[in-house]
């Protein structure tokens, strides 16, 4: 599809946005609004208490990042009047009924108005709190597609889920439902919902019942997360609560227009609207970090290994495309959005790629001393790796 058609399609449309502060969610309204600025409006959802406070936020942490700097070059001393003319920071909540949205006027000029839904509230924590992550990630969902269906004029309801739903499989992975099958079959076997709700309600009061401090009940329910997760054949918290999400969209969507976007690791602007913008330390970032600043002197990896990422605005250019080519049809879509079939990286490549910008750019400290970052050591086997620290490490601690 022409970027023009794309472009004409968003033109006049009402837009609701979940996840708004979130990275993706922040890079997708940017680029609305910065190529097609005749976009009608844009309801932005913020979990805040009333309009003044989600105003403020928005402004806080959204508009008043380094990523709306060429939006704000552009449209100069109007920018200020532009935004306030096309966004309405909406207080609310993902994970509350009607999304937490208490005035009833409100919500029926939503219903009457808004024609695409994004959907791309989310916890990314891998350890995150189990009912946190069940609340936002997975039950938040059928709240958003609650509200969707009561939006007379709905075009598009996108999703944005994570390729790694699809579990520790390897080889080519479908656009499908196929690595979920084992967790629906189990799922239809009783009402996962309620007994998911019910395991969660019982763990907090008894840990309540206990007397725990809240470093202890976020620990416990962090463990209870992961504890979950593998029951159901997921390695962590996130990835079971984005799979469980997708089930309850396949249960509930009717014949509502639906797409659900998979992308790999998500990393920094590639182009748009300038490159190298990110927001805080990622799935990947943090090992960079570590590495650049000389505390990470190995890594278990198998070097030959594909690591997939893809850049955020080709995520964003992907969702927007997606919404209008797919916009008013009833039939559910999957798209996954990486790099790896076609232009593969290996963590070999990333790790020459990072010793020769560090070996440049080397990191200073505060006093000045100079890091030079040397090469990393990649452990392909655990066998391998603790033995490793083992002889650098532990026997000269004992010692």
């Amino acid at each position: 599809m022409e970027s023009a058609s794309v472009l004409r399609y968003l033109e006049g449309k009402t837009i609701l946005v979940t996840g708004g502060t979130g990275f993706l969610g922040m890079v997708f309204l940017e680029k609305i609004l910065r190529v097609q600025p005749d976009v009608k409006k844009i309801y932005l959802l913020l979990r805040s208490s009333d309009t003044k406070s989600a105003t403020k936020r928005m402004n806080n942490e959204i508009i008043g990042k380094e990523l709306f700097r060429v939006l704000k070059e552009k449209r100069g001393a109007d920018f200020d009047s532009f935004i306030s003319k096309k966004i309405v920071a909406l207080p609310g909540d993902v994970t509350s009924e009607n999304l937490g949205v208490k005035e009833l006027t409100q919500r029926e000029q939503m219903y009457k108005e808004i024609e695409i839904i994004f959907n791309c509230a989310a916890t990314t924590n891998f350890d995150e709190r189990y009912d946190i992550a069940l609340d936002v990630n997975a039950f938040g969902v059928l709240h958003v597609m609650n509200f969707a269906k009561k939006c007379l004029r709905l075009e598009m309801f996108l999703h944005v889920s994570t390729a790694y739903v699809c579990g520790e499989r390897g080889g080519l992975l479908l656009e499908d439902s196929s690595s979920m099958d084992e967790m629906i079959k189990k799922m239809t076997k009783f009402d996962f919902e309620a007994v998911e709700k019910k395991l969660v309600k019982e763990k907090l009061n008894e840990l309540k019942a206990q007397g725990a401090s809240q470093e202890v009940v976020t620990n416990t329910m962090k463990d209870f997360g992961i504890e979950r997760a593998k029951v159901y054949g997921w390695p962590n918290t996130y990835v079971f609560t984005k799979a469980m999400a997708e089930i309850f969209l396949g249960r509930v969507k009717d014949n509502l227009p639906h797409v659900v976007i998979r992308p790999t690791v998500v990393t920094s602007t590639y182009k748009e609207p300038f490159p190298g913008w990110i927001q805080g330390f990622r799935t990947i970032d943090s090992v960079i970090a570590s590495y650049y600043k000389g505390n990470l002197p190995c890594l278990l990896v198998d070097p030959m290994l594909v690591f997939d990422m893809i850049p955020v605005d080709m995520v964003v250019n992907s969702i927007i495309t997606s919404m209008a080519v797919n916009a008013n049809k009833s039939s559910s879509i999957i798209y996954h959005v990486g790099t790896s079939l076609r232009n593969p990286v290996k963590f070999c490549d990333i790790h020459s790629i990072i010793f020769k910008y560090c070996t440049e750019n080397p990191w200073i400290k505060k006093d000045g001393t100079i890091v030079k970052a040397g090469k990393l050591t990649m452990f392909k086997t655990m066998a391998s790796f603790q033995m490793y620290m083992r002889i650098r490490y532990m026997i000269p601690l004992q010692l």
